[in-house]
């Protein structure tokens, strides 16, 4: 039995209920669908909308400085806060903590079974709305190391040293889902060629807790993603491989893991890129 390799950036429930009104601690959530968190959110959480909080209206990820100090800073973040994350979504925690790094944030945790394990346990929510005092916060630049661009991905995909990992659905990967729905006459859906696939949900549990270091390790190696490789994920926006970053960077202990951002979202508008289905 082995332990993750960053065992720290996971919190459970039990350790979050004990520090609910710690002020040096901040809870995100962060849902595509407001009407949970105004429902049951976990006291004293700020809501985060997964699309207009963090994306721009082209669905890239939303790096302005000027929008992420706004964000935190109306949220009551300061450089020192420790930001806890979860999400209706399990693994929507785990992808804000990818956020949150690139823009050098120090001390991120991610609550082990979002929502889904915190109300399993009957832990206390509330649809009071979260009011805490904004601050002041001043981003560090990008940390350009936790992602990769797409001349880099463009290379991988005849580079045997690295691996471009496909973590959308099988409808995605095949090409019969674009963004999420049908494709249009003008989409072009389908994959990267050499990517692998392997769903992102695949490592998770039935109650959203991620699986074991072990059970992780035999998922990701049985599917040729080894840790002498460098692995660059993808998805549809760049949340579900921000995602996977997380699990093979802190979980399993992999050096060498870039989220491709960009992904789906960017990769089938360029010209002169191949796609297959």
């Amino acid at each position: 039995m082995h332990y993750y390799a960053h065992p720290d950036v996971l919190v459970d429930p039990q350790w979050l209920a004990d520090r609910l009104d710690d002020p040096s601690l901040r809870v995100i959530e962060v849902d595509m669908n407001p009407d949970l968190y105004q429902d049951k959110h976990i006291p004293g959480a700020v809501f985060w909308h997964g699309l207009s909080d963090l994306f721009q209206p082209d669905l890239r990820i939303n790096f302005d400085p000027t929008a992420i100090a706004n964000l935190l800073s109306r949220s009551g973040i300061t450089q020192d806060t420790t930001v806890v994350a979860y999400g209706g979504y399990p693994g929507a925690g785990a992808w804000i903590f990818w956020f949150l790094k690139m823009i050098g944030h120090a001390d991120v945790r991610v609550l082990n079974g979002g929502h889904q394990k915190w109300m399993e346990e009957g832990r206390p929510v509330t649809a009071a709305f979260s009011t805490v005092t904004p601050t002041q916060y001043l981003p560090k630049p990008l940390d350009i190391s936790l992602r990769v661009l797409s001349a880099e991905v463009q290379a991988a995909v005849s580079n045997p040293d690295q691996v471009l990992l496909d973590v959308r659905t099988l409808a995605e990967y095949q090409g019969d889902v674009y963004l999420m729905k049908p494709p249009e006459e003008t989409e072009r859906a389908g994959h990267i060629p050499s990517a692998i696939h392997l769903e992102h949900s695949l490592t998770l549990n039935d109650d959203g807790t991620f699986k074991s270091f072990d059970e992780l390790q035999a998922l990701f190696n049985g599917n040729g993603i080894t840790p002498d490789k460098e692995i660059f994920p993808y998805c549809a926006v760049g949340g579900r491989s921000a995602y996977i970053w997380f699990v093979l960077k802190y979980l399993l202990g992999y050096p060498h893991v870039r989220n491709y951002d960009g992904s789906w979202n960017e990769w089938s508008r360029l010209p002169n890129v191949a796609i297959e289905k």
